[in-house]
C-alpha cells in the first residue's frame, strides 16, 4: 500500500512541475518585467538628464577658490 501511495504522490508532483505556468500567469510576468523596465528607463533618464544639467552648470567661483587654497597645505605636509 506504501509503494502505491507513494507512486500516486510522485505521479501528482512530477504531473505540477510538467504543467509550468499558464498563459495568464506568463502574461503577468512579462507584464511585470515591463513595467520594471520603464521604471528603471525613467530613472536612468532622469539621473542623465540631472547630471547633464549639472555638466552645463556654470562653476561655482567659491569652490574654485577653496581648491586653490587648500592645495598648498596639502604640499606642504608631504
Amino acid at each position: 500500500m506504501k509503494k502505491v501511495l507513494s507512486l500516486i504522490a510522485v505521479a501528482l508532483v512530477a504531473t505540477f512541475v510538467a504543467c509550468g505556468p499558464s498563459a495568464e500567469e506568463k502574461a503577468k510576468a512579462e507584464e511585470a518585467a515591463k513595467r520594471t523596465a520603464d521604471s528603471i528607463a525613467k530613472a536612468l533618464e532622469a539621473s542623465l538628464s540631472s547630471a547633464v544639467s549639472e555638466a552645463t552648470a556654470p562653476a561655482d567661483s567659491t569652490a574654485a577658490a577653496t581648491t586653490e587654497t587648500t592645495a598648498p597645505a596639502a604640499e606642504e605636509k608631504h
